[in-house]
């Protein structure tokens, strides 16, 4: 007869096989980060920076920041990937992107873990 504690460590271990595979089959790409990570900076762009662009300036010269963050959204993509080092493990990836324009500009280093088809930022610094 076999033992309850046996047939449960059988069911956990097969559990966290199971799990194991399902994660590995399911963490994102770098491309899928770089679409993730460049929506995420243009919503920034336009709910931080656009809203604090004054409206006269606005109304003189026709600027309208947000669809200038829409338009940029290939440079954004291309500028995310240049500054993000990957991580790869075997049920996950982790994303490093430190994104620096110029001295003139505060920079910004972000990290995110991708899994289950999913990214979780879970560090965000300005400097």
């Amino acid at each position: 007869m076999i033992k309850p504690s046996t047939v449960i460590a059988f069911a956990a271990a097969t559990g966290i096989a199971v799990l194991g595979i399902f994660m590995a089959t399911t963490k994102p790409s770098q491309a899928e980060y770089e679409e993730y990570a460049a929506q995420r900076l243009s919503e920034y762009l336009k709910d931080n920076v656009c809203v604090k662009t004054p409206s006269l300036l606005g109304s003189l010269i026709k600027f309208d920041c947000s669809k200038i963050v829409d338009s940029a959204s290939p440079q954004i993509k291309g500028l995310i990937s240049e500054t993000t080092k990957t991580q790869d493990f075997l049920i996950f990836r982790v994303y490093h992107t430190d994104l620096k324009l110029n001295s003139f500009l505060p920079s910004y280093k972000f990290e995110s873990v991708g899994a289950f088809d999913n990214f979780y930022t879970y560090k965000l610094t300005q400097s």
